[in-house]
């Protein structure tokens, strides 16, 4: 069988987390991905993150990079260019996660490359967008969760604006950079025309506000944080101490406060007549109920709670630490933790992408090395020959000489 992208190349100029985070999950299910480094640099700043960095390896950049093919490239020469526009070619599409202005200036986009294919999606994932005031600037997650007001709803009520603890927005961006490129795939495939992808980080933390922002917008909401990451309507559902440490759970339908409330020994808060029986009475009167749920909980263990919560049917679950999170038994009944082979680590244990489609698990090739497929780009897919491809090195197209990495 067939991997479902397996006749779809890209043509990735693509650093960091959130570029590399998204063709990920393209390269995983077997599209062919094409990694343009900029050589003078040294590739990728992804393969120097520390703490667990050597060389030009790094755990990472292993996070973000398997399944891909690396190329130094340097578009900023005319035969750097020039091999570029030969890979526009026969490309399906040009992958970017770069300031907003500058797919425009280095020329990838749609515009600049439609008269050697007029069927490439030029997906350009930024962090502001390439247009609108602040399309020169440089985004990054952290700055962008505070923009967007993630911040202000995240932590406790009397602590500081908090981020997330993953890059969220990061990831985010990937993925949605990810559905954009494939719509425009499907598109010019459809009626034969490429086009841009105008996607940004700051679009997509906005609109993951979703229904804060439309309380906001329709009803002149203010979300505000609340005590033990509450959820702003739903009650219970949030955080509760036991006598050893923390779990989470939820009752979004009444079905579940009647259990749990039977489960706790108080089925009269979900009696017809009790003030707590509604999901608006419970709201009105979080202030009275929520430290009589606390104080209930906090007299047994976790495991204990969950032990008799999980076979109730109530939402629930352990606060992990990552450690715990990746030795969960449904981890690895799911097959998220994979592994490779890495000639500096060895066997590398790596995370699964979360997209599934059909029968077939993909396959898994640890992250190249920087250069590490210029044979294969350059001979087997641009079919150039050697003294070409010595030429094009005395022209700088790779970068200063002995700067195109480790081809081993």
């Amino acid at each position: 069988m067939k991997r479902p992208l397996e006749d779809v190349r890209i043509i990735s100029v693509e650093q960091y987390g959130a570029g590399p985070f998204g063709s990920l999950h393209l390269a995983d299910l077997g599209a062919e991905v094409i990694k343009i480094e900029e050589p003078r640099s040294g590739g990728d700043v992804g393969r120097y993150v520390p703490p667990y960095a050597e060389g030009e390896d790094s755990l990472f950049f292993e996070a973000f990079n398997r399944n891909k093919r690396s190329l130094s490239l340097d578009l900023t020469t005319p035969s750097g260019r020039e091999v570029f526009e030969d890979l526009v070619r026969g490309a399906d599409a040009v992958y970017s996660n770069l300031r907003g202005d500058v797919p425009e200036k280095i020329g990838i986009t749609y515009d600049a490359l439609k008269h050697l294919n007029p069927r490439i999606v030029c997906c350009s994932l930024t962090g502001f967008g390439m247009t609108g005031p602040r399309a020169s600037e440089p985004g990054y997650d952290y700055i962008l969760q505070g923009l967007a007001g993630w911040m202000d709803v995240t932590g406790e009520p009397e602590g500081p604006p908090t981020k997330s603890g993953l890059s969220m927005v990061d990831y985010s961006g990937g993925f949605v950079a990810a559905l954009a490129l494939l719509a425009g795939l499907y598109a010019a495939r459809r009626d034969g025309v490429g086009m841009d992808c105008d996607v940004s980080l700051y679009d997509t933390a906005i609109s993951l506000l979703t229904y804060l922002g439309v309380w906001h917008l329709n009803a002149g909401h203010s979300p505000a944080r609340t005590r033990h990451s509450a959820h702003p309507s739903l009650v219970p559902f949030q955080v509760f101490r036991t006598s050893d440490g923390w779990m989470v759970v939820g009752c979004a339908k009444e079905k579940f406060w009647q259990r749990l409330a039977t489960l706790l020994g108080h089925p009269e808060w979900a009696a017809p007549d009790s003030p707590y029986a509604t999901s608006a009475g419970r709201g009105a009167r979080a202030a009275e109920l929520l430290p009589l749920l606390e104080d209930v909980f906090s007299t047994r263990t976790t495991a204990e709670w969950l032990a008799e919560l999980i076979p109730a049917g109530v939402p629930c679950g352990q606060v992990n630490t990552v450690e715990r999170a990746l030795t969960e038994p449904h981890t690895i009944a799911r097959d998220l933790i994979v592994t490779t082979e890495h000639p500096r680590y060895g066997t590398l244990r790596n995370l699964a992408s979360p997209v599934r489609v059909g029968d077939q698990r993909p396959g898994y090739r640890r992250a190249p090395r920087r250069n590490e497929d210029a044979g294969y780009v350059l001979g087997d897919l641009l079919g150039y020959d050697q003294a070409w491809i010595d030429t094009l090195g005395e022209r700088g197209a790779f970068g200063p000489l002995g700067a195109g990495g480790d081809a081993s």
